[in-house]
């Protein structure tokens, strides 16, 4: 079982929890996943690529045996922080925004390819 909350006398934080407390059992953590399909393409634009790093979060979150209801942890880098609102809108098409997960993003200078925009890995505990 898992506990979000984000204490009052913390900046109010958008759209995340500043703790999770998780009950023992298991725990799946993902690999940074990037806006790469299986042809080696990736797409153009901030919505493209969240929209294929996510789905790529979604399967491998569902192999780890969790989905998106158990994720506890996010962790973004992103390229320009430019593209968080579009970060944000597809992110929150698949989190629990009752109980969002706690969070951290990072702005780097590049990822492994020049043309990726962002990298997101996933911690969950199934419930």
């Amino acid at each position: 079982m898992s506990a979000f909350a984000s204490p009052e006398d913390l900046p109010a934080p958008a759209g995340y929890s500043h703790v999770v407390t998780i009950s023992p059992g298991p725990l799946v953590w993902t690999s940074g996943q990037i806006a790469v399909a299986p042809d080696g393409s990736v797409p153009e634009g901030w919505e493209a690529q969240t929209r294929l790093v996510f789905a790529h979060l979604g399967r491998a979150l569902q192999a780890g045996g969790a989905t998106w209801r158990d994720v506890v942890k996010l962790t973004f880098w992103l390229v320009d922080l430019a593209g968080l609102p579009a970060v944000r809108a597809v992110r929150d098409e698949h989190i629990d925004a009752t109980a969002p997960p706690t969070s951290s993003l990072v702005q780097v200078a590049g990822l492994v390819r020049p043309e990726l925009l962002l990298e997101v890995e996933a911690v969950a505990a199934p419930r």
